[in-house]
C-alpha cells in the first residue's frame, strides 16, 4: 500500500477503517494491532502489496519489509509506540461514523497526506508489533534514544548517521481521563514532534503502532451469535462474568454491568468501576435481606442494600433494591431505589440505564444526605439477583425496567385514536345525507317580478 504523491491521500485513515474495519483471519482470538508507517520529504518506501481481506501480518513478514526499508543508507527512525492500540480506537475516535469534527487523529492524518509514501498494515500480529522497537535496533544497529516532544527540540540529530527515536505514548485507563482525551493528546504530541523534525530539516521515516491490542475481539461465526435483544442469563464466552458472592459455598448474589460509574460532583469526571476487581468484605444474604459490598483498591466502596417479602395482591414473593451507597474518602452518599427497581424474588433485575442524575432516575439521592445531591452514579447495562440463585452458575429469567407503554407506542396509540374519531365522525356525517322527498311543482304559478317605469 505504498504510493508517492496523491496516493498517499488515499491511504487515510478513513480509508484504512472503511476498508479493513470488522475483517478478521481464521483462528479462535484476534490479538493484533494496526501499524502505520511514512516518511518525510526526500525518503521514500519500498511498494508493499494491499494485504487481502483478512490478512494478519505476521511478525517475519513485517521483519522482512523493515528489513528492505531501511537497508539502504542511514536513516532517522521515528518509532510511536503506544501502550495499547486497535482499529476499533480508529472506528470510534476517527470520525468514520460520525462527523469529521471528532476526529482526533487530524495531525495522523495530515502526516500521511503529506508524506511522499506510506504504507498501512491493518492487522499486524500482537508479538510482531512488540518486537518493532528490536526489528528497528537490529536493522539501524543502534539502541533507541526515548524522548519526548519537548526533549526533541533541544537535541541535535546527526543526519549522517542512524537515528532510533523512540516516543511512548499512553492509552486511557477509565480513571482520570476519557480514550478520547487520551487519544488527542497523543495526536498532539505525533503533530508537535513532527513539526520540530521539519524545523530541524532532518528527514526522518515514522511509525506509529502500539504495544499491545488495546481489544481482543473472540472470533465466532456468525451463525453462532445470538441476534435480535437478549438478557445476560448465561453470559457468552466473550462477556466477563458476573460478581458473585457465595454464601456456604452457594451462589448468593449475582451482579453484572457493563460500566458502573461513578462522580464525586457534578463537574467531576466519571470514574468506571466495572474495570476494577473487588473484594466482598462485608457482603452477607438470608432469607429475607441480601447486601452485596464492592471494595476496591481506588478507595471506592459499593453497597447494595436488598430485600423481599410476600405481597398478597400478587400472591409471590418481590425483591427490591432498597439503596445504594457509595463510599469514598471516609465519607458516604446514600441513594434510595425507587419503585422501578424491582423484580419477582426468583427473577433478576435487569435495566439498561440505573442512574441518579438523569430525568426518571431509578436511584434517588436521600434527601437528608447532603453527599448525595452532589455525587452521581450511572449504572450501564445493569443486571442483579439477590434472592433465588440456589446453586445458580448464572442469572434467572430478567425482568427487565423498560415498560411496555414507551413514548413511543403512546404516540402511535394516540395518534390512531384521533384518525378513528376523524373517520367515524365523517362516516356519521355521510350517514346522516338524505335525498330530497318533495321537489317544486312545475305546473303551479310562475313567479312575476313588476318592472318599474
Amino acid at each position: 500500500m505504498a504510493g508517492p504523491g496523491s496516493s498517499g491521500a488515499a491511504r487515510l485513515i478513513t480509508a484504512f477503517i472503511a476498508t479493513f474495519v470488522g475483517l478478521f483471519s481464521p483462528g479462535s482470538a484476534t490479538a493484533q494491532v494496526p501499524l502505520l508507517m511514512w516518511s518525510s520529504d526526500g525518503v521514500s518506501l519500498p511498494p508493499l502489496a494491499s494485504p487481502t481481506a483478512g490478512r494478519i501480518t505476521s511478525g517475519d513478514q513485517l521483519s522482512v519489509y523493515l528489513s528492505s526499508a531501511f537497508s539502504s543508507g542511514s536513516r532517522t527512525a521515528l518509532l510511536f509506540l503506544q501502550e495499547k492500540l486497535s482499529k476499533d480506537d480508529f472506528t470510534v475516535f476517527g470520525g468514520v461514523f460520525g462527523n469529521e469534527q471528532d476526529n482526533v487523529f487530524k495531525n495522523l492524518q495530515a502526516a500521511l497526506r503529506s508524506s511522499s509514501s506510506s504504507v498501512t498494515l491493518p492487522a499486524v500480529e500482537w508479538t510482531g508489533a512488540a518486537g518493532v522497537p528490536v526489528l528497528l535496533q537490529e536493522q539501524l544497529g543502534v539502541p533507541p534514544v526515548l524522548l519526548d516532544a519537548d526533549t526533541l527540540s533541544h537535541l541535535n540529530i546527526n543526519t549522517s548517521v542512524s537515528n532510533l527515536l523512540l516516543i511512548e505514548l499512553p492509552y486511557c485507563t477509565g480513571l482520570h481521563k476519557s480514550c478520547k482525551d487520551v487519544l488527542q493528546d497523543n495526536d498532539e504530541i505525533i503533530g508537535k514532534v513532527l513539526s520540530t523534525m521539519k524545523a530541524k530539516d532532518a528527514p526522518y521515516t515514522a511509525i506509529y503502532t502500539g504495544l499491545r491490542p488495546s481489544r481482543v475481539i473472540s472470533e465466532t461465526l456468525a451463525s453462532d451469535r445470538p441476534i435480535g435483544r437478549s438478557l445476560l442469563q448465561a453470559p457468552p464466552p466473550d462477556v466477563k462474568p458476573p460478581v458473585t458472592f457465595n454464601m456456604s459455598g452457594a451462589p448468593c448474589i449475582m451482579l453484572w454491568a457493563q460500566r458502573l460509574n461513578v462522580s464525586l460532583s457534578a463537574t467531576s469526571p466519571w470514574v468506571d468501576l466495572a474495570a476494577l476487581t473487588p473484594a466482598l468484605t462485608g457482603s452477607l444474604c438470608n432469607a429475607t435481606n441480601s447486601l452485596l459490598v464492592l471494595n476496591y483498591d481506588s478507595g471506592f466502596r459499593l453497597s447494595f442494600a436488598m430485600s423481599q417479602r410476600l405481597y398478597p395482591v400478587s400472591a409471590r414473593r418481590w425483591f427490591t433494591l432498597d439503596s445504594v451507597q457509595l463510599q469514598s474518602g471516609g465519607v458516604t452518599a446514600s441513594f434510595v431505589g425507587s419503585r422501578g427497581v424491582y423484580a419477582p424474588a426468583e427473577y433478576s433485575f435487569r435495566c439498561g440505564s440505573v442512574s441518579s442524575s438523569f430525568r426518571d432516575a431509578l436511584l434517588v439521592p436521600d434527601t437528608v444526605d447532603r453527599n448525595a445531591t452532589q455525587w452521581r452514579l450511572n449504572f450501564i447495562d445493569f443486571q442483579i439477583q439477590g434472592f433465588g440463585l440456589a446453586n445458580r452458575t448464572d442469572f434467572s429469567y430478567a425482568s427487565d425496567c423498560a415498560g411496555f407503554f414507551t413514548a413511543g407506542i403512546w404516540m402511535g396509540l394516540l395518534t390512531s385514536l384521533l384518525m378513528l374519531l376523524i373517520f367515524v365522525y365523517g362516516l356519521h356525517m355521510i350517514m346522516q345525507l338524505n335525498t330530497m322527498d318533495r321537489f317544486d311543482d312545475p305546473k303551479g304559478p310562475s313567479i312575476s317580478v313588476p318592472q318599474s317605469e
